[in-house]
């Protein structure tokens, strides 16, 4: 491909999630509308209804839309705002992993199954018990996955500690630790956590842990995993500096330590992506709120590729905002 491409024109979508099923392209995004609610910093207005999945045969190809794979009418624990999600396969079921709201206004991470990849996905009655905040990634590795979670601000990640909610939730102090993204095994039905939930510790040049105050590396939401060349490439977003970000580690666990910017800031507020192969190439997807005219809570999803240094690095995009 030549340049960066949007891919789904009729649909406000954002937040991707990609893998290869069968051979395609599945995007697993999710679907931005206009609410009316005004903007804030918990994100209230970004409240998605529901999630379409669409597939490529080809990169440069035509897109698909298979049409509504899950609705939160249908979610019996549903309160409001189906955010980001992402989906896995395992023995001839596809699950999507989404966060939700429930009825008492707090984010958990709910499961759905389905036998195709586009789905419907049929959702479990209840969240994943011992789940939080948002943001789901999940990482297959010799036949375990493992899901990487967590978002500050409206994410709600602020408001744990060692896996427990605290009484008044806030971020640490700038000279401290960042709050870190987690990441934990999913058990062997793929419905439930096998394990705590573990911090995911990115490092900075000397070893040390990266500081809260540090925003413009720090975590912040938009948790991603890929594997290249044998290491780990931890990616994700840092939030209010608008950037992608990624480390690299020789564990899945980490500790990572930061290696630079995947992606310059885009049109519009958020930036959240996914890495994908796919027939020998490796791509960038995310999204910017280029057609919507900058509203940043209506944006629409673009593919770019993704290229590597000698060293590992990845060769930084220019994401055409601020």
């Amino acid at each position: 491909m030549q340049k960066p491409r949007y891919l789904v024109p009729h649909l406000y979508t954002a937040d991707p999630a990609v893998h290869v099923f069968n051979g395609k392209l599945y995007i697993y995004p999710s679907h931005d509308i206009e609410s009316g609610i005004p903007e804030n910093d918990n994100g209230d207005h970004f409240d998605m209804r529901d999630y379409h999945v669409f597939s490529m045969d080809d990169i440069d190809g035509d897109v698909t839309d298979h049409g509504v794979a899950l609705d939160v009418k249908d979610i019996p624990w549903a309160g409001r705002q189906l955010w980001d999600c992402d989906a896995a396969y395992k023995d001839g079921k596809y699950y999507l992993y989404f966060p939700l709201k429930d009825k008492n206004d707090v984010f958990h991470i709910g499961v759905a199954v389905s036998d195709r990849p586009e789905g419907p996905f049929i959702p479990e009655s209840d969240p994943i018990k011992g789940s939080y905040s948002i943001d789901p990634c999940v990482f297959e590795e010799d036949g375990n996955h493992y899901m990487y979670f967590g978002g500050l601000w409206g994410g709600q990640l602020q408001r744990y500690r060692d896996n427990k909610a605290i009484e008044c939730g806030h971020e640490p102090a700038d000279d401290e630790p960042a709050l870190p993204s987690r990441v934990v095994k999913l058990s062997d039905d793929m419905l439930g956590f096998a394990e705590e939930p573990r911090p995911i510790v990115i490092l900075d040049e000397n070893g040390e842990p990266l500081k809260s105050g540090d925003h413009e590396r720090r975590f912040f939401e938009a948790s991603w995993m890929h594997k290249y060349n044998g290491k780990y490439y931890f990616s994700y977003s840092t939030g209010d500096t608008h950037l992608l970000c990624y480390a690299i580690g020789d564990n899945l666990y980490g500790p990572f330590t930061y290696q630079g910017v995947i992606l310059t800031p885009v049109v519009g507020w958020t930036t959240h992506h996914c890495i994908a192969e796919f027939k020998g190439k490796w791509y960038l997807f995310h999204h910017d709120s280029v057609p919507s005219g900058g509203r940043t809570w209506l944006r629409s999803l673009k593919v770019a590729e993704l290229e590597y240094n000698e060293d590992g690095t990845i060769k930084t995009i220019n994401g055409g905002g601020l």
